[in-house]
């Protein structure tokens, strides 16, 4: 295996959207940063089984305000 090629694997620390925290490791951030989650299983609609609007500056949101305004009539 190549030596230095690989990311540093760390130890960082997880906030859900709840507030409840954990740790884990990552090769994201550095070693004890961070990472606070806007969306979570906890929340999700995949996993809730609910509708929320998770991005409302999404592609699809972009494209119909930008073309809205134009209709199909014959």
């Amino acid at each position: 295996m190549k030596q230095d090629i690989h990311p540093d694997y760390h130890t960082i620390n997880v906030v859900m959207s709840d507030g409840s925290t954990f740790e884990t490791r990552s090769t994201w951030g550095s070693e004890g940063d961070t990472m606070t989650l806007e969306i979570d299983p906890k929340v999700h609609p995949a996993w809730t089984g609910g509708q929320r609007t998770i991005i409302e500056g999404g592609r699809v949101a972009k494209f119909k305000q930008r073309f809205g305004s134009f209709s199909l009539k014959k």
